[in-house]
């Protein structure tokens, strides 16, 4: 008999990933998106039920979820997915996971803080990667640093990414976000670089816009953050394209022939890569007197660690340890729960 949660997307990379690491706490999850062939070939190799649905069919959409407790939707780009399932579940009352870093998406969810508490549901985005490690960490340079009223998060280790993931990017291709004072800012993609120490001396990183510049806010209050990436030759060509050629990138055509090609990329990380790669975040806070909190965190592949955080987080809520209303990761299980998984360590610098 299946477990009351639903793993929408789940036949896409980082979906089967999650069913995975479900699968491997002993829950039995509903498998559910479009693709009847594909659902149908994967619940028959897991032994689990899938259900077909799309998610414009508001009234079948109702139905799928009508004896589910947890949703964790993993179908993007979440721009254009997320809003059909929370409104879904907030009508059914059920939980709202996603694994987006989407900040236009986590903003949007925020703003249904009122209505999940009204339902008594709790909406989660970015249980994965994307940004349960760096929500953490932020929480922790945050407790050690208390009057922060700067934040900088960066990463290292991505060397490649899902397709969904990178039509995500092409989506946001021509610019970047920080957040000043409390409201999220534009600033041209890659205007700001920063050296930044991941534990084997200073990388140039490149402010490029991670989930942070939103969950980091709500998790510490923080009212500037930052956001930024090691450069790695595919950032460094990316960036080079958009100062060329940024105007072109924001065009409808420009946009269809972009996605459409991203199709055409390997799926994800191979097996190897994912055994094999390591990831690497720094979270610096600094206050007005000039005192700042350090710390570095190292954690497994990112695409498998949203494998085992994914799972964990619905793990957690199906045992009612949850909090209603819109949260974030570490706002509700600590600055710590990041060390709780296999891989992970994590050392204050300053």
């Amino acid at each position: 008999m299946a477990d009351p949660v639903l793993i929408y997307g789940a036949t896409g990379y980082t979906g089967r990933l999650v069913a995975d690491g479900v699968l491997a706490l002993g829950l039995r999850p509903v498998l559910a998106g479009r693709n009847e062939a594909k659902l149908a070939s994967m619940g028959q190799r897991l032994g689990l039920e899938h259900r077909v649905v799309r998610l414009a069919e508001a009234d079948r959409l109702d139905a799928a979820l009508r004896d589910v407790r947890v949703v964790l939707h993993a179908a993007g780009p979440f721009s254009q997915t997320a809003l059909p399932m929370v409104e879904a579940c907030l009508r059914g009352g059920v939980h709202y996971l996603d694994i987006t870093a989407e900040i236009r998406v986590i903003e949007e969810l925020a703003r249904r803080d009122a209505e999940a508490r009204q339902r008594r549901i709790m909406i989660m985005p970015a249980v994965g990667f994307d940004v349960v490690p760096s929500d953490c960490l932020a929480a922790h340079v945050h407790r050690r640093l208390r009057t922060a009223q700067r934040l900088i998060i960066a990463l290292s280790g991505f060397r490649s990414m899902t397709r969904g993931t990178a039509k995500t990017l092409v989506e946001g291709a021509d610019f970047g976000v920080v957040r000043r004072d409390g409201a999220i800012t534009p600033v041209p993609l890659g205007t700001l670089r920063r050296w930044i120490d991941y534990g084997d001396g200073p990388r140039l990183s490149l402010n490029i816009s991670w989930g942070d510049v939103a969950t980091a806010y709500y998790t510490t209050g923080i009212p500037n953050v930052e956001t930024y990436y090691e450069i790695t030759p595919m950032l460094q060509t990316a960036f080079v394209a958009n100062r060329s050629l940024g105007w072109l990138l924001r065009t409808d055509l420009a946009q269809v022939w972009l996605k459409a090609h991203v199709d055409m990329l390997p799926e994800g990380p191979s097996d190897t890569e994912r055994d094999t790669l390591e990831m690497a975040i720094v979270a610096a806070a600094e206050d007005d007197d000039g005192r700042r909190a350090i710390a570095r965190l190292r954690t497994p592949e990112a695409y498998s660690f949203t494998g085992v955080t994914a799972p964990a987080i619905i793990q957690r809520v199906l045992q009612d340890d949850f909090e209603p209303g819109f949260q974030t990761p570490a706002r509700v299980y600590g600055a710590d729960f990041v060390l709780s998984f296999p891989g992970v360590s994590r050392a204050d610098v300053e």
